[in-house]
């Protein structure tokens, strides 16, 4: 009876190893109660998995590491600088947004540029991200600059305040898995035409390693030592539904070589703790076929 068992669970283990990532994917979702974009690139074209890749699905907060390469622009031509000080009043402070300057500072501060930028892309803080926001802009600049690198599929309309103020509006700034996961890729890849100086690029790289946010996501699964430089994106829960659980990102394997995921679970009647399981699970699915 023992030597079935463990027959039926090598090939079982076999099957699933000889199955493409795609495959292995789409059979994990089957039952998810969600609509899943999912977008995989091994080594900048080497392979890539896609299940969903051009539905329009809404970003939430992933749209701040956009901010951030457009803020690094800003910072390369001169126009702000990282060490500059930005006064933020105590009525700024006084909101419902989650932000934990506003925690750290109910009173008030003035802290650098480079402080907010940190605590925007690495804590996801939504009061430092339309503090940003008005230095650049507005939306649409981030928007513009977004497009300017090749990507189309993308809708930056709204800041922070505005997408929370109705459930609606964070469909508004959407994108899709395949465009957000080429955005990374044209801004990290090697092979890809430099979107800004690599000073400022390893800056932003480096903000995004020591990202709090979504550490059961694609981070979740992954053997401890393995590096992820990643954005995540939450929203709110209505009737039920969650629109948006989004981690996406790269994952350095040991052989130095990267995987660019990008996974939007949108629409979802999971509970959040399934929800972010299926990042994790895909995320893991794609580290062990690539890490043969």
């Amino acid at each position: 009876m023992k030597k079935v068992l463990l027959l039926l669970l090598l090939s079982s283990s076999i099957f699933a190893q000889n199955q493409s990532l795609e495959q292995q994917i789409s059979d994990f979702l089957k039952d998810k109660k969600a609509t899943v974009g999912v977008a995989v690139n091994f080594e900048n074209g080497k392979e890539e998995v896609y299940i969903n890749p051009d539905k329009r699905l809404p970003m939430q907060s992933t749209f701040k590491f956009m901010i951030g390469l457009k803020v690094m622009e800003q910072v390369e031509k001169g126009k702000l600088s990282l060490s500059q000080i930005i006064n933020i009043p105590k009525t700024t402070m006084q909101t419902d947004l989650y932000s934990p300057i506003k925690d750290k500072y109910p009173n008030g501060a003035s802290l650098k540029l480079s402080e907010i930028l940190k605590y925007t892309v690495a804590s996801s803080d939504n009061v430092g991200c339309d503090l940003l926001l008005d230095l650049i802009g507005g939306p649409m600049e981030v928007e513009r600059f977004v497009k300017k690198m090749g990507i189309s599929d993308i809708a930056i309309v709204h800041n922070e305040k505005v997408m929370q103020s109705n459930w609606e509006n964070q469909f508004q700034n959407w994108s899709t898995a395949r465009a957000m996961n080429q955005i990374f890729i044209n801004t990290f890849d090697k092979k890809s035409k430099p979107v800004l100086s690599k000073k400022s690029l390893d800056y932003l790289y480096e903000i995004m390693v020591k990202t709090e946010t979504g550490q059961k996501r694609i981070k979740g699964l992954l053997p401890k030592n393995i590096v992820v430089s990643h954005k995540t994106g939450t929203s709110g829960t209505q009737n039920g539904i969650s629109a948006a659980t989004n981690d996406f990102g790269i994952i350095v394997l040991p052989s130095g070589k990267r995987i660019y995921i990008t996974v939007m679970v949108s629409d979802s009647k999971e509970n959040t703790e399934t929800n972010e399981l299926i990042i994790a699970k895909i995320a893991r699915m794609a580290f062990d076929h690539f890490n043969k």
